[in-house]
């Protein structure tokens, strides 16, 4: 019998391709702008000529500019990895493979704008306060896989604190980063925060 190749999944259909690529434009033109001129300066409406649709349109996509700013596509990516993950795989292991391969693949996309995008959750306090509001949702996605892995409640109260401890030490990793100059690499420090998670603070100075 002929070996028969898994099917992948279905090719996009015209509507979601343009979907995308709107969506693209629009955070390319909003990373520009920054770059050019700044976070205050940058406005809807010229973030809209620059990916040439309307000031509606981009809050059709995105409501708010700080959502444009910290809205990547590494969190469908993450999930999917963690679910994908061997079930006897110690959670210490699952997320330090999920977040090398998440940082992997924001590195080698887009270094300039994953580097960028730290540097504003520091800088611009209303983008940092979205990274703080983001991360509720987040840390629900990260509850519900890792419910689907421990067979726990994903409202219990075990998983909602570890899922934001987890969220909460990655948005310092970042905050760290950008405020270092992003002197590491960030792939060590998420291994690093990951080691607090798991054996809790080091002992003695440095």
């Amino acid at each position: 019998m002929a070996d028969v190749t898994p099917a992948g999944p279905p090719p996009l259909g015209l509507r979601e391709r343009k979907k995308i690529r709107t969506r693209q434009a629009i955070r390319a033109a909003t990373y520009a702008l920054i770059e050019e001129q700044g976070y205050d300066a940058t406005t809807i409406e010229q973030i809209a000529d620059r990916a040439e649709v309307s000031p509606s349109t981009v809050f059709r996509y995105f409501p708010t500019k700080e959502d444009i700013v910290i809205t990547d596509e590494c969190h469908p990516v993450m999930t999917a990895e963690l679910r994908a993950r061997p079930e006897d795989e110690s959670w210490a292991d699952v997320l330090r493979h999920v977040m090398r391969t998440a940082l992997d693949r924001s590195l080698a996309e887009e270094p300039e704008v994953t580097r960028l995008r730290a540097r504003l959750g520091v800088e611009v306090p209303a983008v940092r306060a979205r990274m703080t509001q983001s991360m509720a949702a987040t840390g629900r996605l990260l509850r519900e896989a890792l419910a689907e892995r421990s067979g726990l409640d994903p409202d219990s109260l075990e998983l909602r604190v570890f899922a934001m401890s987890v969220m909460g030490g990655l948005m310092e990793v970042s905050h760290y980063w950008a405020e270092t100059g992003h002197r590491d690499d960030v792939r060590g420090l998420a291994d690093r925060a990951l080691d607090v998670l798991e054996h809790g603070l080091p002992t003695g100075k440095p």
